[in-house]
């Protein structure tokens, strides 16, 4: 098949989703042409060596890669963001009308900052048959939803329901999202569950190494590590008052940075746990050596309604690299590491009951935590790992291009 894929990120960003996604399909025999911006991702600027132009594309045996030029503002300041969406938007319906045309099937990574790029294109290059991969849906109380003045939210709200009516396919990321793409006007009918995996090239089982030993460990105490974003999503509030309840039972590590580092670092010193460190943001492809070096990973929500129906991406890496797992969350995350008996869970938002996961945690001899790993290893490599998501996704193409009616 002729195949497009639309991507606000693609690799060199963190993007392995789309990345490794293109170049399954080419290696398939699919002609496979991606459309996307130039690499900015997280910091806000344009990665060193590269220089936003209008005619940049990349070829191999079957995958092009054409890049258009996007506002890099350098901060996640609500006007910044919605410059940079537009600014794709519009460069991505220039470019693409030419670019993307004679396609079988179109598909797009559905994260907001992509919404009005894709509702330009499918009006420009008409009934082209659609794959939207949801992996993010903003409900009215999810504290990241963008505002802003002018109907923002609005226009940005219209363009997903466009969208969700127009594709041939809804793909979500999670069995529960099914509810809030059909609340924003999906068709029952056309809504399929593919789960995302994760960069399997980087996260695997692996060894602990001397330097990750002194990052995580302290004396013999049991170690949960949270590698990820400190923001508000996770309320790792909760993590830092269940952690000091137990005293030098068990270390809380927690590695990476965000909007709420600050308070998280304050609430620390403010209660004396001096059992919770913090280590700075390390390169992804040091991670699985930090998970070998913990005891178990630390997966956290809070209880919104739009997180009940998501999947964190670190509950695939630590899977994949067969950590066991303490879960603070609701809705599909808690049920898949229940269900695959890969660690321990309780509700979100609840420091007493989390407090008691911990002590368990710690009270699990460690064969059985290494059980836990092997069973949430073989969970993810069944359920999530690229060759099924892959698998999954190209029948989803061939299905939309050859429906009678294409998507209408």
């Amino acid at each position: 098949m002729r195949i497009g894929i639309l991507s606000y990120h693609f690799p060199p960003e963190p993007a392995f989703i789309p990345g490794s996604l293109a170049e399954e399909l080419a290696a398939r025999g699919h002609e496979v042409r991606v459309l996307t911006g130039f690499p900015d991702y997280p910091g806000g600027q344009v990665y060193p060596g590269w220089r936003q132009r209008w005619q940049h594309q990349t070829h191999s045996e079957r995958l092009s890669v054409r890049r258009v030029p996007r506002y890099a503002g350098g901060d996640a300041s609500p006007g910044a963001r919605a410059a940079g969406w537009l600014s794709f938007a519009g460069s991505a319906a220039l470019a693409g009308r030419r670019y993307l045309r004679d396609l079988d099937a179109l598909y797009v990574f559905q994260l907001p900052a992509v919404t009005f790029a894709a509702a330009g294109l499918l009006r420009l290059l008409g009934r082209v048959p659609t794959v939207l991969h949801v992996q993010d849906v903003w409900t009215e109380e999810d504290p990241a939803r963008p505002g802003g003045p002018g109907g923002w939210t609005r226009r940005l709200d219209a363009g997903l329901c466009r969208l969700y009516r127009e594709a041939g396919v809804v793909a979500v990321s999670a069995p529960s999202m099914r509810d809030l793409v059909l609340a924003g006007g999906a068709r029952p009918d056309r809504v399929r569950t593919v789960l995302n995996w994760t960069d399997e090239r980087l996260f695997r089982p692996a060894e602990p190494g001397p330097v990750a030993r002194r990052l995580v460990r302290r004396d013999g105490r049991c170690v949960v590590m949270h590698a990820g974003t400190i923001g508000v999503r996770q309320g790792l509030e909760t993590a830092v008052r269940a952690a000091a309840a137990l005293g030098d039972r068990t270390d809380l590590v927690l590695v990476g940075s965000g909007s709420e580092e600050g308070r998280v670092r304050g609430l620390a010193t403010e209660l004396g746990a001096d059992n919770v460190r913090f280590v700075e943001r390390r390169s992804a492809a040091d991670m699985p050596q930090l998970y070998a070096a913990a005891d178990y990973q630390l997966v956290m929500q809070r209880d919104l309604p739009e997180l009940r129906g998501t999947v964190p991406g670190k509950l695939q890496a630590a899977l994949s690299c067969a950590a066991p797992v303490v879960v603070s969350a609701g809705g599909d995350t808690a049920e898949l590491v229940e269900r695959a008996r890969a660690g321990l869970s309780c509700p979100p938002g609840d420091w007493t009951a989390l407090a008691d996961r911990f002590w368990l945690a710690a009270a699990i001899p460690p064969a059985a935590r290494a059980d836990m790993g092997r069973r949430g290893r073989d969970a993810y490599l069944r359920q999530m790992s690229l060759r099924a998501g892959v698998e999954r996704i190209e029948g989803l193409l061939r299905e939309v291009a050859v429906r009678p009616g294409r998507n209408e």
